[in-house]
């Protein structure tokens, strides 16, 4: 099929902005809690009204500050509740937010305040504040700069105090659907950013349709605790999304008490991205072989998915429903309460997440709805939902979305939720969207008879090995990457006489791996990356790997490098994605060694 759409359920009107969906909340359920914050250790509620008026106070401080309608202002920070505050302050105003990754370099930070001509810029911690003063030459529109450790929010709502009520009744006015919310630069895998600018109306559009599809859990009964950072804009649309279903909304910055957080907060839902949801798998079956359960578990995971498999086929047979049965009690239950034991479902974005870890969740009681989008689509464009669930597929167009394939097998994209265009750059923005106002995604699939979108992989990562064969390298990453010891992993092949691989080690799982093989548990990938054990397991991973594909795109050969690709050393992208021009780059010699004679 090459042409696939679904008629929108929800039209945003010409006058409408998404300060709206807070006034509407204040106005009828402003008692209702809408956030739950966590303080000195204990999950405190905020109720709606409680919300609205810290925002008002810290638009009203914006105002006082000199920050004009239509004006951009940056904001850099982890997922945290006082990023909703200032967000919803920033469109108060009638002005536009441009989020900035926390862990972004002073580079990157210079290039978006000087791109975006942001007025103000308010950071999460004193370096942060540094990094910026230290560019401050580079953004010559860039007045003030306000620190949220340092009391941001508070200074605000103090320095606002003299602004009248009638004055963000103004700032409401200068607003409408057309109105740009806001400017996210795209994370660069290559060159400069580009800030895309996403309306009022694209966002009200994407949550507007694309929430009527998750209503089981986000509504007024459910819960959601966001840890993905708020400057991603899938976290970003969920998080205003939960506004206007009146879901109570918890945040999280720091990963490594997530479990923890999941238990005492308990939410209904969660958002996350493939690696996330391989660590709860893998740290499962690392731990059940730690104690001596490593075939029960392997059985329990077999019977979920064969299980889950069986549900669009008609159903399971008694054995298989037995045995389902026994091990909800015995294994499933426990993986449910690692995520706060009321989770009923989850989203899965940025990555494909893969058809064996998506039936293994479906049948332990926790569908992961895969969906997929890009910055320039305000998030997803297409979703997995309970009426239309297609397990290894990326779901069914959005209502009010149309899906095309190009000739070249690309994805095109048409509908009120792509972005008006990039930020300065008409090039850029001709080159993205065509006549027709479909939108160039860069990515290549398939739509099969019932309109579910199928990701193959992206049209500038191509391999064309010397023999002329076509390679899409996503199929063999994300294969491998499901593997418990694998943390990263890049094929390689371009013009080559045959594809190969360079795959990094989990840090987290080695241990537990080592520690089961009676080996010491403190040795660095660098010390083990050429142990015959572990490269057999690596290689067992490859081999399965290579079952999704012919034999022409097969893995011939890898190496185990002894470092992992992090955002920290400039190999990933803030969401995660891998940079494949600097990886080739930093490890050009072990991809020539791979084909040395």
């Amino acid at each position: 099929m090459r042409e696939f759409s679904v008629p929108a359920t929800t039209e945003v009107g010409p006058d409408e902005a998404l300060p709206d969906l807070l006034a509407k909340n204040v106005a009828e359920v402003g008692d209702q809690t809408g956030f739950r914050v966590q303080r000195n250790g204990q999950w405190q509620d905020v109720t709606w009204k409680e919300f609205g008026d810290q925002v008002a106070g810290v638009a009203k401080g914006l105002i006082a500050s000199g920050v004009a309608a239509g004006d951009r202002v940056a904001l850099q920070a982890k997922t945290r509740f006082e990023w909703a505050v200032i967000d919803f302050a920033i469109w108060t105003v009638g002005a536009a937010t441009v989020p900035i990754y926390e862990t972004s370099s002073a580079d990157q930070v210079a290039w978006i305040l000087s791109d975006s001509g942001a007025t103000a810029v308010i950071v999460e911690r004193d370096e942060h504040a540094s990094a910026v003063e230290s560019v401050r030459d580079q953004a010559p529109d860039l007045k003030s700069v306000y620190v949220i450790d340092d009391g941001a929010v508070d200074q605000l709502i103090e320095a606002g105090k003299g602004v009248p009520d009638s004055e963000l009744e103004a700032r409401r006015a200068t607003l409408n659907a057309d109105s740009l919310a806001t400017l996210i630069y795209t994370s660069g895998t290559t060159g400069r950013p580009k800030g895309c600018e996403l309306t009022h109306g694209n966002f009200l559009f994407e949550i507007g349709n694309g929430m009527s599809l998750l209503g089981r859990f986000l509504n007024v009964e459910g819960s959601l605790l966001l840890f993905i950072p708020l400057a991603h804009v899938l976290a970003r649309v969920i998080h205003v999304g939960a506004v206007k279903t009146r879901t109570v909304v918890g945040h999280t910055p720091d990963v490594k008490n997530l479990v923890e957080d999941l238990g005492e907060f308990k939410p209904t839902f969660v958002l996350a991205v493939p690696r996330v949801f391989e660590k709860v798998f893998n740290s499962a079956k690392g731990k059940a072989e730690g104690d001596g359960k490593g075939k029960i578990f392997d059985k329990a995971a077999q019977v979920a998915i064969d299980w889950s498999r069986a549900q669009d086929k008609g159903g399971a047979g008694l054995a298989l429903k037995a045995q389902h049965t026994l091990f909800d009690k015995l294994v499933y239950g426990k993986l449910r309460a690692a995520l706060g034991g009321r989770c009923l479902g989850a989203i899965s974005g940025g990555a494909p997440l893969g058809d064996r870890l998506g039936h293994f969740f479906r049948g332990i009681g926790v569908t992961v709805y895969e969906g997929y989008g890009l910055t320039e689509t305000t998030a997803a464009a297409s979703v997995n939902h309970d009426e239309g669930l297609r397990i290894g597929t990326v779901g069914r167009p959005l209502p009010g979305v149309d899906f095309r394939i190009g000739e070249d097998g690309e994805v095109l994209i048409r509908g009120g939720i792509v972005m008006r265009g990039y930020w300065k750059n008409e090039e850029a923005t001709k080159e993205a969207i065509d006549s027709e106002g479909f939108f160039h995604t860069g990515d290549l699939g398939e739509l099969d008879s019932d309109g579910f979108l199928k990701i193959t992989g992206r049209k500038k990562e191509i391999l064309v090995t010397a023999g002329g064969k076509n390679v899409a390298p996503a199929v063999l990453e994300d294969r491998l990457r499901a593997h418990r010891l694998v943390s990263q992993c890049i094929v390689v092949g371009d013009q080559r006489p045959f594809i190969a691989a360079l795959i990094t080690l989990d840090e987290e799982a080695l241990p537990q791996w080592l520690e089961s093989k009676g080996k010491p548990k403190d040795q660095t990938a660098e010390q083990v990356r050429e142990d015959p054990e572990l490269y057999a397991e690596i290689e067992s991973a490859v081999k399965d790997a290579n079952k999704a594909v012919s034999q022409a795109e097969a893995i011939k050969k890898f190496t185990i490098l002894g470092t992992d690709f992090t955002e920290d050393n400039g190999m990933l992208t803030p969401s995660l994605k891998l940079k494949r021009s600097v990886v080739m780059k930093e490890f050009d010699a072990d991809v020539e060694k791979l084909y040395a004679r």
